[in-house]
């Protein structure tokens, strides 16, 4: 297997290089040459494999041998070693038709743990046998930040500066990232929102030379590698809820606001997977669900929620559903791309919505929705949501429920905790876990930052040298 950019102007590229290079060089993200078929033979035989074992099975294929397989098997094994759950992202049961994915079990209690712990020992192996010098650069919306610097703090050869929006993520977002005191992490709080944060990465990275000179690496989702490690956990819940040989499919329902973690159910759905619909939850930063229900994809007003994790206009993945979309056509993207950043929209119609409408269903969820959806679940199941997967079960709710004995999956993203904000407003107090808890004993290690493409790479360049 090789690897492309949507793009096209990026061809033939392996997966290490893939997985250094993040962004394609021609501002491009990075997709298998092609998509590899898993036959309900190869689903049997997977179904009984612990999450870790199946992880590995899942990456052999796109990994070309690149990475001996005990290398691999111990880099995958380390990464999840410390996940407080052992099936590390269990399945739990609220009725017949509704499942909730927990994967929250790592050490920041948030979804993205499950790639980036993964991607933090990988860089590493690569740091160590290859002596490539590793500066990781990455924006967060709250959990992605927290999950890297914790993924890559302390191990030598790494290096890593994430910007996150000021004032814009929870208290214990915050503290998750900023209480830590290696000299190996940088973080820049940056006056704005997250696009502006992600819009800055983005340039970085687009700049070859300052990309070169400085060894850049990615850790958003921008980088192929970390949609990979979120497409297992679509198969593990397939196979913990109806299993291989039941004849189902599974539809999931998925809190997302930069398409990453949906485009990951998306593939596994490519992959052969037997999925049934595939749900975009967003909240009222809602450019997602605009574009699936009436065909337009275009920034609105940003908003401040009660699900900060998915206040994001601007979904950096959406360019990996055009590529097939389009059918693999790297012509089409660069065009819808480049008017994009000259009209500030994507419009679709006829066919191209109908399409768009068939891979997925989408629901935007308000503020009032998010709480009073925690409120119910509470009642009627006696378990926690935190916003972002209430936003999920919500726009299961708001879809219409599927006929017969449809099983869905809702995606949960993050332990109630790092969102006590919004949990209180529901009137439920929680208990947080000594982990949480004692974040707030700790000193903060962060600078605050004008939005600047200059000022942050000003930052930036003093912490590499």
């Amino acid at each position: 297997m090789h690897f492309v950019s949507t793009r096209g102007k990026v061809k033939n590229a392996g997966f290490i290089e893939t997985f250094l290079m993040g962004l394609g060089d021609d501002g491009g993200l990075m997709v298998p040459d092609s998509v590899p078929s898993v036959s309900a033979d190869t689903l049997k035989a997977w179904e009984k494999l612990t999450f870790q074992e199946l992880m590995l099975e899942i990456f052999g294929l796109f990994t070309n041998g690149e990475i001996p397989r005990e290398d691999l098997k111990t880099i995958i094994n380390d990464s999840y070693a410390t996940f407080r759950h052992p099936e590390v992202t269990p399945v739990k049961k609220l009725d017949d038709q509704l499942y909730v994915l927990e994967l929250f079990h790592g050490p920041t209690f948030a979804f993205k743990d499950i790639a980036l712990q993964l991607m933090g020992n990988l860089y590493a192996y690569v740091s160590k046998t290859r002596g490539e010098i590793i500066h990781i650069l990455g924006a967060t919306s709250g959990d992605t930040g927290a999950s890297a610097i914790s993924g890559v703090r302390g191990k030598e050869g790494i290096r890593i500066c994430i910007l996150h929006p000021h004032g814009k993520v929870s208290k214990v977002q915050e503290l998750q990232m900023t209480t830590v005191d290696d000299r190996n992490v940088l973080n820049l709080s940056v006056e704005g929102n997250f696009d502006d944060c992600q819009r800055i990465i983005k340039e970085m990275f687009s700049d070859l030379e300052l990309k070169g000179k400085y060894h850049l690496r990615a850790i958003n989702s921008i980088n192929f590698v970390r949609i990979l490690a979120q497409t297992v956990y679509y198969f593990y819940a397939y196979f913990r809820t109806v299993g291989a040989d039941s004849g189902k499919t599974v539809s999931f329902s998925v809190p997302t606001g930069n398409f990453g973690d949906i485009f990951a159910g998306y593939l596994a759905k490519k992959m052969g997977l037997p999925v049934g619909r595939l749900i975009v939850a967003t909240n009222e930063n809602n450019i997602l669900a605009r574009f699936v229900n009436d065909g337009l994809y275009r920034p609105g007003e940003f908003r401040t929620t009660y699900s900060p994790s998915m206040d994001i206009q601007i979904a950096s993945n959406f360019e990996r559903y055009l590529y097939y979309m389009y059918k693999e056509s790297p012509e089409t993207v660069r065009f819808l791309m480049t008017a994009f950043q000259r009209e500030g929209e994507i419009r679709v119609s006829g066919k191209d919505l109908e399409q768009a409408q068939a891979d997925f269903a989408a629901y935007g969820v308000g503020g009032s929705e998010c709480l009073d959806t925690i409120r119910g679940a509470w009642e009627k199941y006696g378990y926690l949501l935190d916003p972002h997967t209430a936003c999920g079960v919500a726009a299961y709710e708001a879809v219409g429920k599927g006929g017969g004995d449809e099983v869905c999956v809702a995606l949960a993203t993050a332990h109630p905790a790092k969102f006590d904000e919004s949990v209180r407003l529901c009137g439920i107090e929680q208990s947080f876990p000594p982990e949480i808890a004692g974040l707030f004993e700790k000193p903060q290690h962060q600078k605050v930052v004008e939005h600047s493409y200059d000022r942050v790479l000003e930052e930036i360049e003093a912490f590499l040298k």
